[in-house]
């Protein structure tokens, strides 16, 4: 158990902890689910106005912004939560139970309809182009869209048992940004959004190799719990 903990505390693990974090939010905003979105969200925060792009992608990095705060403010409950089990193999258990659940969510072995905390995303009463943004972007974050949720909460289970708050606060808020690209990019290119349907059967493929993975790393961790008992 203990060789487990170390692959989550080490400073060399942790940067490919990051790299899959970042990787795990560019995957889930790729997804066919996150692509069809994508349109919505550019028209509900900026428009499509080919005349002002530059505005359109200020208002996504705000939108960014505000996806990143509430992710490093999970990223941080996790690790503060995951501190006072670290070590214990049911945790360890726990983690890699719902990053195999996750996984199989993702290959639609298993479904199940996930959690949603805020059912309507806020109108622009307040009329700012920079607030307004960075409220919705949070509000997206809670929101935990089917989208990004199966990845996202296996990112969540690694952040818990990390060793240092400030590394899973890292973690998440790479999510975030690797999440975030694909609406900064449609910001700038407002007008290109229909090319995106063109990336749908590539990108489900993507989402399959990411159920593999998952479902690969939780056999690992499977692994790690209960190789010493079948040693002795």
């Amino acid at each position: 158990m203990e060789s487990l903990t170390q692959i989550f505390t080490t400073q060399h693990s942790i940067y490919i902890l990051f790299g899959a974090a970042f990787l795990g939010g560019l995957i889930s905003s790729i997804s066919p689910c996150s692509l069809s979105m994508l349109p919505l969200i550019i028209g509900y925060i900026g428009g499509y106005s080919d005349e002002k792009p530059v505005k359109t992608l200020i208002q996504m990095i705000f939108f960014v912004i505000g996806t990143g705060i509430v992710f490093s403010i999970i990223g941080a409950i996790c690790a503060l939560t995951g501190k006072i089990f670290i070590g214990n193999p049911y945790f360890a258990l726990i983690v890699a139970s719902i990053i195999l659940i996750m996984g199989l969510k993702i290959l639609d072995v298993i479904e199940f309809d996930m959690p949603v905390i805020i059912k309507e995303i806020p109108k622009n009463n307040i009329n700012n182009e920079f607030i307004y943004p960075l409220i919705l972007g949070a509000v997206f974050a809670l929101i935990g869209t089917p989208c990004s949720t199966p990845i996202l909460a296996s990112i969540m289970a690694f952040a818990s048992m990390s060793a240092k708050v400030s590394n899973a606060v890292i973690m998440l808020f790479l999510f975030s940004i690797g999440q975030g690209l694909i609406f900064i990019l449609a910001g700038f290119l407002t007008s290109k959004l229909k090319s995106a349907k063109n990336f749908y059967r590539i990108s489900e493929y993507i989402m399959k190799l990411s159920g593999i993975l998952l479902i690969l790393v939780s056999i690992f961790i499977f692994y790690k719990i209960f190789s010493p008992i079948l040693v002795k």
